[in-house]
């Protein structure tokens, strides 16, 4: 954050003097992040891990890069089509300047970094800061995060989730008087089309400098695009963007949207209209939840998480390494716990919840998504069901709160331990290798 509020010359100052003066500390957490990695090497040994999306995006360079059809070829084993509008594939094309091999090597390096940062700019947000420049807590962080369910697929798919995450939270965490601030979201945008629900946040929340300057970013990348590759923009944003089945099967558990929980409960392959009311009702009501828990909370932290869960879910394709934002979630858990017992319990289960791997570890072999037992349905969707349980906390917990002065504003992103005095806080409430033959039914998205 700025110097004015202090926030520079206490991070870098007294956190670096505590961590000289407790070398200890992080030489543990160094060899905690260590063993994580050598775990994940042993771990490729006995089972490679194709990073099949990897070499989706860098054939999407080569195309971008050639000229050739964008949407017209498939790659990989598993067959697997460019789904991504063209801005992204211009971003891909140095990809193309180095080996596969490298390729592979350089994107998991950059992946855990990107964690690194998103654990960072999370504590940040959170109110931690002093944890944020603290070397044990990120190196420690990070060497349990990269287990979590959402980052580990990230890690061994080489997705680019971790890096819209870090962009999307970094710029909305910038104070709204900041220059350009709602590009960062706008250039997301352009690459992944769903992080534009954030430039509908800042509107809501009464800042729309900030959401005009997303729509111009988004803008931007749709004209470089078509400046660039003018035959692959048409066909992307009049047929392509419509083609939900080149990205795969919506009713296979590795959906963890709300069409592929509804898919798999009326055991259809299509849920239609029913699955249309729902997103609309979903959208409507996450977005409501937001904008209450800005505005009454004091709280863009929440805001900005209600906002997300919301995309997650009404996205008709949300693979569950989308669910990234599960970092920054349990980070808001643990700054809000205040030794509470029953919040340290809540933070322990939405841990779980992103480490335990339920979706795969049940049998879904085929067509079997299609004909689970309702026992078997809440383990087959825990992030649709725990996205849609914390935005009913959310609208629950501030129904009564009292109006924070001056939070419309937003002045900070988000500050939950400076809230204005006498503000009730929210009490926020609330994994196995894939198998090989799932990323068949799945394109690079």
């Amino acid at each position: 954050m700025s110097a004015a509020d202090g926030t520079r010359t206490w991070t870098w100052r007294r956190t670096w003097a505590q961590s000289v003066a407790h070398p200890h500390r992080t030489v543990i957490a160094g060899a905690l992040l260590a063993a994580s990695l050598i775990g994940l090497g042993v771990l490729y040994t006995v089972h490679p891990l194709a990073m099949p999306d990897i070499e989706v995006y860098r054939a999407e360079g080569q195309a971008a890069a050639s000229g050739s059809d964008l949407y017209g070829f498939t790659t990989t084993k598993w067959n697997l089509p460019a789904t991504y509008p063209p801005f992204a594939a211009l971003l891909f094309i140095p990809t193309t300047w180095v080996s596969l091999a490298t390729l592979k090597i350089v994107c998991f390096v950059a992946n855990a970094g990107l964690l690194a940062a998103l654990i960072q700019l999370s504590c940040k947000a959170a109110g931690v800061r002093r944890s944020a420049y603290t070397a044990p807590t990120v190196l420690g962080a990070t060497a349990l995060g990269i287990w979590l369910e959402p980052v580990f697929q990230t890690l061994i798919f080489g997705q680019v989730n971790l890096a819209l995450t870090c962009l999307v939270l970094w710029d909305l965490a910038r104070p709204d008087g900041a220059r350009f601030k709602g590009l960062g979201v706008g250039i997301a945008a352009g690459v992944k089309l769903t992080p534009a629900i954030f430039a509908v946040y800042l509107l809501l929340t009464g800042r729309g400098k900030a959401a005009c300057t997303a729509l111009a970013g988004f803008a931007g990348s749709v004209l470089l695009g078509l400046l660039v590759l003018p035959d692959a923009s048409i066909d992307f944003w009049t047929r392509r963007m419509f083609e939900t089945d080149r990205v795969g099967k919506v009713w296979i558990v590795d959906n963890q949207a709300l069409q592929g929980l509804l898919a798999r409960v009326l055991h259809t392959p299509e849920p239609g209209a029913v699955w249309a009311g729902a997103a609309l009702l979903t959208a409507i009501g996450g977005l409501w939840a937001a904008h209450r828990v800005h505005r009454r909370r004091g709280s863009d932290l929440w805001g900005v998480l209600c906002t997300a869960v919301t995309a997650l879910l009404v996205s008709p394709i949300s693979w569950s390494h989308h669910w990234v934002w599960c970092v920054p979630l349990l980070i808001a858990l643990a700054a809000h716990t205040h030794r509470v017992p029953w919040r340290r319990a809540l933070l322990a289960a939405v841990t779980v919840a992103f480490t335990a791997r339920t979706l795969w570890i049940v049998p879904h072999a085929g067509d079997r998504d299609l004909h689970f037992t309702w026992w078997e349905q809440p383990l087959t969707s825990p992030y649709p069901l725990l996205g849609l349980a914390l935005l009913a906390a959310v609208v629950r917990y501030t129904r009564t709160a009292p109006e924070v002065p001056g939070a419309a504003s937003g002045s900070a992103v988000p500050r939950p331990r400076t809230v204005a005095a006498g503000a009730v806080r929210i009490p926020a409430p609330a994994a196995a290798v894939p198998d090989g033959g799932r990323e068949a039914a799945k394109g690079a998205s």
